[in-house]
């Protein structure tokens, strides 16, 4: 199947680019190619997508969009999260089919991380 009809490309504003590409490139090992000072992009292996400098971000109170992550160890990851710089937004909770939480990274983009719920198998 070829790349017709599917998102091809996320991009993100961030204030601080530096913090940004940091936080992602430990917490996830994203690669990162930087296009002059105020763009970076990044691959994760499956999709890429970028970082532009700007003073805004996308949270859910703003109306943007929640790019959500998987990741199997949800505490082990939020507690990375925290420690990266990060900062909870809404701690773990249950939804049908798993749990998630939410977080932004270190420019204020709200994003989430989602595991299976462990108790359901």
């Amino acid at each position: 199947m070829g790349a017709n009809n599917q998102i091809d490309y996320l991009e993100f504003q961030a204030a601080d680019l530096a913090a940004t590409r940091s936080f992602f490139e430990q917490l996830f090992s994203w690669k990162f190619t930087d296009y002059g000072p105020d763009y970076t992009s990044f691959a994760d292996g499956r999709i890429a997508g970028g970082f532009a400098r700007a003073d805004r971000r996308s949270t859910i109170e703003s109306g943007g969009v929640l790019v959500v992550f998987y990741h199997p160890r949800l505490e082990e990851v939020r507690q990375r999260v925290l420690d990266l710089g990060g900062k909870i937004t809404a701690d773990i909770f249950s939804f049908p089919g798993g749990r998630r939480f939410h977080f932004t990274e270190p420019s204020g983009n709200e994003c989430a991380i989602w595991s299976e719920d462990p108790g359901a198998r």
